[in-house]
């Protein structure tokens, strides 16, 4: 298996450039407050912003973007370590029904009326199926993730900006000042600076660098400068331009590395990995036999449409179109698994999600869990389930679970405990449920971090049945909630 790389960043510009070089970055956003961050460190150096060079202010965002992420996968790792209770482990493709078409007959029943094998999982909740229980440690040493790894995954975190007559500029945001910006570079040529955090997440050791290019502009008219900023694109860029989209036509050369200017260095970024001691060639894992499938239902990750009324901009909004948001894009792990179950399941890796209750600080039961309304776009768009999705490479079920929960529903890892798991095993994909309690004296407030639910919220158990469940969980919630009142009077009881 090739070693994870994760952007710190969601820039489409740098994705492509890793993807174009054979590697899926996994995308995890640092949400860094970059003019706080370049204020505090100036302070901390007895100077003020103005005083720092544009190499200092992108070297500077850099590395807090890097160090954001590997912190949040840090609070990851340690969650999941210290995970308690006992995993219990389903084999439901080793059930038996009291008789061959009594089988035939369920699985019959089964069958969606579409023929989309992909949108309904499997449910088993009519036949026996059975189950071994071990400790969690042992479990862990089964599935060990990132805790473990003696190196990676790498973890990169970038920032650009562009030095115009003597003048660091970031991203325009408006019209207005792309359109000044602009007219003042016509024909002229500035430096794009981008500097490179790398963190080897095994060891923390980690690599600081920057690279520069010169761009030279041409003479284009204020034509094509009102058509250039009506498209939108020189707005959220730094230094108001860009080298493979329009702005392109509007560049007449570049002294330097070109993907230093897309925002990603390549021929620094090989340097800077292998003095982790790393190959490059070990990130490689695009086209390497691991094409993920398209999803059947029109669901794919990288699939870009406008809904009937036009784009859709809000989290809402594209939670509730039938079609996937433009900006859903492959991560490493994502795909359909044909299973042996006669169904496709998502995740090459398998998948696994965070069931996370809230008990009474009274008594000490649980109260209510939290639930996720998928968005209609997703298989099974509309019901309630938890949240969760795809392992990427290299983790662990239990980190990919506390990942996914907070990358979808602002699940704080810190803030949880992980007190069990259950474990559906289909040999070839596996579906791992993290049972969590919030700890005592801390809680989660939950909501939609992203496109893939139309609300995050807590739901009081006694409603869970009445909602329009996921097929699994449907099948499952009996199960769960005994097994969590179970865990919660034991909790209780310490």
């Amino acid at each position: 298996m090739s070693i994870p790389l994760i952007l710190a960043s969601q820039s489409p510009s740098r994705r492509n450039v890793l993807n174009a070089a054979g590697i899926s970055p996994t995308i995890h956003v640092s949400h860094v407050d970059e003019p706080a961050a370049v204020a505090a460190e100036a302070k901390a150096r007895g100077v003020t912003v103005e005083d720092l060079s544009c190499e200092q202010r992108v070297m500077i965002l850099a590395q807090a973007k890097a160090q954001s992420v590997y912190q949040a996968y840090r609070q990851v790792a340690e969650t999941a370590k210290d995970a308690g209770g006992e995993q219990v482990t389903a084999y439901p493709l080793q059930a038996v029904t009291d008789d061959d078409s009594a089988d035939e007959a369920a699985q019959a029943d089964l069958e969606p009326a579409n023929g989309d094998v992909t949108t309904i999982t499997r449910d088993f909740s009519d036949v026996t199926v059975p189950v071994e229980a071990e400790p969690m440690k042992v479990a862990l040493t089964e599935h060990p993730g990132f805790a473990n790894a003696e190196v990676g995954p790498l973890i990169i975190g970038c920032d650009s900006m562009f030095l115009f007559e003597g003048k660091a500029l970031g991203k325009p945001h408006t019209p207005e000042v792309a359109c000044e910006r602009l007219r003042a570079m016509r024909g002229k040529s500035g430096e794009l600076w981008t500097g490179h955090c790398l963190i080897d997440f095994a060891t923390g050791r980690q690599e600081l660098e920057s690279s520069r290019a010169t761009v030279r502009f041409g003479d284009y008219s204020d034509r094509d400068i009102e058509a250039y900023i009506a498209s939108g694109e020189p707005l959220e860029v730094a230094g108001c331009f860009t080298l493979e989209g329009l702005g392109g036509a509007f560049i007449d050369g570049v002294d330097g590395d070109p993907s230093g200017v897309l925002g990603l260095s390549l021929p620094l970024l090989r340097r800077m990995v292998e003095k982790m001691g790393v190959a490059w060639t070990d990130l490689w894992n695009v086209g390497l036999g691991r094409v993920a499938a398209v999803n059947l239902a029109g669901q794919a990750k990288s699939a870009s449409v406008d809904s009937a009324k036009g784009e859709v901009d809000t989290i809402q909004e594209q939670a509730a179109s039938v079609v996937p948001p433009k900006d859903n894009v492959h991560q490493p792990g994502d795909g359909w698994v044909d299973c042996a179950c006669g169904r496709r399941h998502w995740g090459l890796n398998g998948a696994a999600g965070v069931l996370l209750a809230r008990r009474s600080k009274e008594t000490g039961e649980v109260t209510d869990i939290v639930m996720q309304h998928r968005a209609m776009w997703s298989a099974e768009g509309g019901t309630w389930g938890i949240p969760g999705g795809a392992l990427a490479d290299g983790e662990s079920p239990i980190e990919g679970a506390l990942r996914e929960s907070y990358e979808e529903a602002n699940f704080t890892p810190e803030d949880i405990e992980v007190i069990g798991t259950h474990r559906e095993e289909h040999g070839p994909w596996a579906y791992t449920t993290v049972f969590a309690f919030e700890k005592p004296g801390h809680e989660v407030n939950p909501r939609p971090n992203d496109d893939e639910s139309m609300e995050i919220a807590w739901i009081p158990v006694d409603e869970v049945p009445k909602r329009k469940l996921l097929t699994a969980m449907n099948a499952d919630w009996p199960h769960f909630v005994e097994r969590l009142n179970i865990l919660a009077a034991d909790y209780h009881n310490r």
